[in-house]
C-alpha cells in the first residue's frame, strides 16, 4: 500500500479494522500484467455525508475535477452505465463504466472501466467509507483500491503512479468538498467544541 496518508492527527481508526476493511472490500486477483494499490483518506466530515456525494454514480463530477460530463443510460443500478467526458489535459477523452456494486448499508462503490477512449484497460476500483472519529468530531476514513492491466510499453510502477496521482486527486476534491459541505451544515461555531 503506497498510497496511504499518516494516521496521526487525532484520529481513532487503523490497525485491526483498516486490514479486516481492506479484506473484506479491497482485494482484487491481480494478473502479472497487472497493478493494484490500496490509498487512504481521512475527511473531517461525516460518514452520511460524504457517501451522499461518492454514491452518485450518475454525478461524479461532483467531486471528481477531471471529469466534464456524465450521462447514464437507464436507472442507477448495479449494472448502469455511465459515459463521462474527461477535461483536457488528460491522456483520455471518455470513458464507459459499469456500476457493478452500490451499498448503502456498507457505503461501498465498486465500477468497471468497460471501454472509452484511454489507456485503463480492465480497469476496476472499490471506494469504501468508514465512521471514525478526528479530533472529537464524526469524520471519515475512505479507502479506495484499484487495479488496472499494464500498458505495453509501460512498467507497472509507472501506471500505478499514474492511476494513484489520479485517485489522490479526487480524493483531496472529495475531501475538500465534504468538509465545505460539513462547515455549512454546523449550527454551532466552529471554533467552540
Amino acid at each position: 500500500m503506497n498510497g496511504n496518508e499518516n494516521n496521526n492527527n487525532g484520529n481513532i481508526f487503523g490497525g485491526a479494522d483498516e486490514s479486516e476493511h481492506i479484506r473484506r472490500h479491497h482485494t482484487h486477483d491481480v494478473a502479472d500484467h497487472q497493478c493494484s494499490d490500496v490509498l487512504t483518506k481521512h475527511i473531517r466530515a461525516p460518514v452520511h455525508l460524504v457517501w451522499s456525494l461518492v454514491r452518485r454514480f450518475d454525478q461524479p463530477q461532483k467531486y471528481k475535477p477531471f471529469i466534464s460530463r456524465c450521462v447514464v443510460q437507464g436507472n442507477l443500478e448495479i449494472g448502469s452505465l455511465r459515459e463521462v467526458d474527461v477535461k483536457s489535459g488528460l491522456p483520455a477523452t471518455t470513458s464507459t463504466e459499469r456500476l457493478e456494486l452500490l451499498d448503502d448499508v456498507e457505503h461501498v462503490l465498486r465500477i468497471r472501466i468497460i471501454g472509452g477512449d484511454h489507456r485503463l484497460r480492465n480497469y476496476s476500483s472499490v471506494i469504501s467509507l468508514h465512521p471514525e472519529i478526528i479530533d472529537g468530531r464524526p469524520g471519515t476514513f475512505v479507502l479506495e483500491s484499484f487495479v488496472v492491466d499494464v500498458p505495453e510499453g509501460n512498467t507497472k510502477d509507472d501506471t500505478c503512479y499514474f492511476v494513484e496521482a489520479l485517485i489522490k486527486c479526487n480524493l483531496k476534491s472529495l475531501a475538500d468538498v465534504s468538509e465545505r459541505l460539513a462547515v455549512q451544515d454546523r449550527t454551532e461555531p466552529i471554533d467552540r467544541m
